[in-house]
């Protein structure tokens, strides 16, 4: 009896190596850089899964079988970009015993981030369709700035607890400085979307003067 031949391990290699429907992250990443021309060049409502498929560059076959809609499509861009965002920032805050500096760092990247083309695009897309979807509104919501404050109201209570600062309303004070840290300019660049943004020397002296408020307030030493 001829002895059954023995599985090639190269083949089984090549097998595990295989990824599912859908679970292809180079494909996945190559719709979602699509969908953002798609959006971003036509506008969501405006934009079609068509004008996403020739943005793409694939077939409309494998674009369903990643994203079901329009709808998936924009809630897994902003999940790209929030998760790597909020990784970045949950590792600047994390020296307690020098809050000036690490507040003054970590103003300067949420800075450079809310008033970025793609963070005002975002935010506008979210409010024009909230009406219409109020779900999306909220998603982006808690799921982004309201974890963002969690962060930095975490750091803020260690910094207390640490005594180089003193804060009654942590929550309130998170809040506050996010205000300072971008006070002047966000809402000119929210609703005019001619408007520069400003530079790295701008967003530096407007983060500074926001930190050095916030220190003469909550500064422990201000107590």
């Amino acid at each position: 009896m001829t002895a059954a031949p023995s599985p090639d391990p190269s083949s089984a290699l090549s097998f595990d190596r295989r990824t599912g429907a859908g679970e292809d992250p180079v494909k996945r990443r190559q719709i979602l850089d699509g969908a953002r021309r798609a959006f971003v060049g036509l506008g969501f409502d405006a934009a079609s899964m068509n004008d996403v498929v020739r943005e793409a560059g694939v077939s409309k076959s494998t674009l369903y079988v990643y994203f079901r809609s329009k709808e998936d499509l924009f809630r897994a861009l902003i999940e790209c970009e929030r998760e790597a965002y909020l990784a970045e920032v949950e590792a600047l805050l994390t020296d307690p015993g020098e809050p000036a500096d690490t507040l003054r760092r970590y103003g300067r990247r949420l800075a450079r981030l809310v008033m970025s083309p793609e963070a005002m695009h975002a935010k506008r897309t979210v409010i024009a369709v909230a009406v219409r979807m109020p779900e999306l509104g909220r998603e982006f919501y808690r799921h982004g700035p309201q974890r963002g404050l969690a962060l930095l109201s975490a750091y803020l209570e260690k910094a207390c607890a640490a005594g180089t600062l003193a804060i009654d309303d942590v929550p309130l004070a998170a809040a506050q400085f996010v205000e300072l840290a971008t006070a002047g300019v966000l809402r000119r660049r929210f609703f005019d979307d001619e408007a520069p943004p400003p530079d790295d020397a701008d967003m530096a002296r407007i983060v500074d003067s926001g930190v050095a408020l916030f220190m003469a307030g909550y500064g422990a030493k201000a107590r």
